[in-house]
């Protein structure tokens, strides 16, 4: 029986999309440069903020769920109880 493989499984597709995400991640940046924002607050007028703001805010909910799994983590026995 043969395993089927998926697009992940070769190194070159993986690649090409890494290349296509990092793109995309430079056209939207540059995009923001020319499309007018509608801040709510002021500090939202910096460009580049959106960007900012939404990787550390990836960075912080790692960490809080690394933080949480020690917290609600159970014992490698506990279902042998």
């Amino acid at each position: 029986m043969k395993k089927e493989l998926s697009i992940f499984d070769n190194p070159k597709n993986v690649k090409r999309l890494l290349i296509i995400f990092y793109c995309s991640l430079v056209i939207l940046l540059i995009a923001e440069f020319f499309i007018h924002p509608h801040p709510a607050f002021s500090f939202e007028h910096v460009k580049g903020f959106s960007a900012v703001y939404g990787f550390f805010s990836c960075v912080l909910l790692i960490f809080l769920a690394k933080i949480l799994r020690l917290i609600v983590m159970k014992k490698e026995n506990y279902y042998d109880k």
